[in-house]
């Protein structure tokens, strides 16, 4: 679907995204400020102190909420600014709008707008938290919708200005209705756009494997984990992080996932021609969506005989949340895989929630560390711990242990010291092209002479 305007990248229609949901927080602060000065000042003519104390904390509501978001807290300020929208809106509407036979109430029009900015807004968040906020709001406008309930007489406007009022009210917001669902239709084009995309790119030979070195502390090669990229003709290269997780939710990562096997194979077969690379191991990452499929096993056994690829130097790369829904069939499939000679590693270890009972069941070859902990693996006295563990758990279990992300000979000494003796980061290389590869193994191996 062609839309006026396409950001460059995927990341771009993230950061676009979320220049929206600031300009929606910038306009709900700006309103609070608004609202919160004009009632003071029409409570001051009337003497009625209480409320005009309560303006005043409105005020400073909205000049937090703009200061939140400001400094990228939006977060926090999407939650302060819709508790404090809904409890003026309630409040209005049971103390100064309240209805009559000549004088609808029309504040509570308002939390329809609410209800959609927090869809908006949480549209990635559990749906427990999206639609328990959503709900709240609409339970309440059916509420003040349906009764003609008030706290106190003492402070209800006149009908005339009410009337007045209503015209405001609904006019407002029914634009602020449409602004937010232009802006979710819009997101929504840009998403539709990349998923059409992304089959498109599958189907023209835009996406292509790069593979990342890992080594041993001596400085052999012992293999590589092939990574995914893609290369689209009008956004440019495409990091796996903006659209792997699109491919998950649309499916696409079953093809996607499918192609890669066979590139890797195939890779894994021309490699084991060449003199001193007829050992190297190579890794593929599989997803949870790929491994439930009922025929992986049969799908895994068929790409490693058309290519002619050796079982034992393919690596499959689980991650924790592929242990989550049925670790039975997990286990069994990997066993079935084993016997063809095929070897495990579970990825990004430690992120998740996997028993410790359940891991000593897997028959796993190697235990990765992530990133996350080796990047602070100096300064951060958690991360090294959890690292340290990591370590110690692979040695107990007779399991290899890789880190991953290693950039820096500290980060290196540190795992050494530690019993760490595989890595993998771009202390060592990037990720790089077959023929890249094959340079940086003959020139490690020359130098290890």
């Amino acid at each position: 679907m062609p839309t006026p305007h396409r950001p460059s990248t995927p990341k771009a229609q993230g950061e676009l995204h979320h220049r929206r949901i600031q300009v929606t927080l910038w306009t709900g602060s700006a309103l609070l400020v608004v609202l919160g000065i004009g009632w003071a000042l029409f409570f001051v003519g009337k003497g009625a102190w209480p409320i005009v104390a309560v303006d005043v904390a409105l005020v400073a509501v909205g000049v937090l909420i703009g200061a939140l978001t400001r400094f990228r807290r939006t977060r926090a300020a999407f939650f302060l600014l819709t508790g404090t929208i809904w409890l003026v809106i309630c409040g209005i509407s049971l103390i100064l709008d309240v209805p009559s036979v000549q004088a609808p109430r029309s504040t509570h029009l308002f939390l329809l707008l609410l209800a959609v900015i927090s869809l908006l807004f949480l549209r990635d968040d559990r749906a427990v938290l999206r639609l328990g906020i959503t709900g709240i709001c609409l339970v309440t406008f059916v509420v003040l919708a349906s009764t003609t309930w008030s706290l106190t007489p003492d402070y209800v406007l006149p009908d005339s200005l009410r009337i007045w009022g209503s015209w405001v009210n609904s006019g407002s917001s029914a634009i602020g209705i449409y602004v937010v669902l232009h802006v979710m239709v819009a997101d929504f084009a840009e998403q539709s756009s990349l998923e059409a995309d992304l089959e498109r790119g599958l189907a023209h030979g835009e996406f292509f494997l790069v593979y990342q070195p890992q080594v041993t502390s001596a400085g052999q090669v012992t293999g590589s984990e092939a990574l995914l990229r893609w290369r689209h003709p009008k956004l440019g290269m495409v990091p796996p992080e903006h659209f792997i997780a699109l491919a998950e939710r649309t499916g696409q990562i079953l093809p996607l996932g499918s192609w890669v096997l066979e590139v890797a194979c195939t890779q894994l077969k021309s490699w084991s021609a060449m003199a001193g690379m007829q050992v190297l191991t190579l890794s593929v990452n599989v997803s949870v969506h790929q491994f439930c499929q009922p025929d992986f096993v049969a799908h895994v056994a068929d790409a490693l005989q058309r290519t002619g690829a050796q079982a034992h130097l393919l690596k499959l790369e689980l991650t924790e949340s592929s242990l989550v829904d049925d670790m039975e069939d997990v286990i069994t499939k990997m066993q079935q895989l084993k016997l063809l000679g095929v070897g495990f590693s579970l990825d990004d270890f430690g992120t998740g929630y996997s028993s410790l009972n359940y891991l000593k069941r897997l028959p796993l070859d190697q235990l990765k560390i992530d990133q996350s902990f080796v990047r602070d693996i100096l300064t951060d006295s958690n991360d090294a711990a959890i690292a340290r563990m990591i370590i110690g758990l692979g040695d107990s279990l007779q399991f290899t242990v890789i880190a991953e992300g290693v950039e820096t000979p500290g980060q290196r000494e540190f795992l050494i010291r530690h019993g760490c003796h595989r890595f993998q980061g771009y202390l060592f290389s990037k990720p790089i092209s077959p023929e890249a590869y094959e340079q940086f193994v003959r020139a490690t191996a020359e130098r290890s002479v």
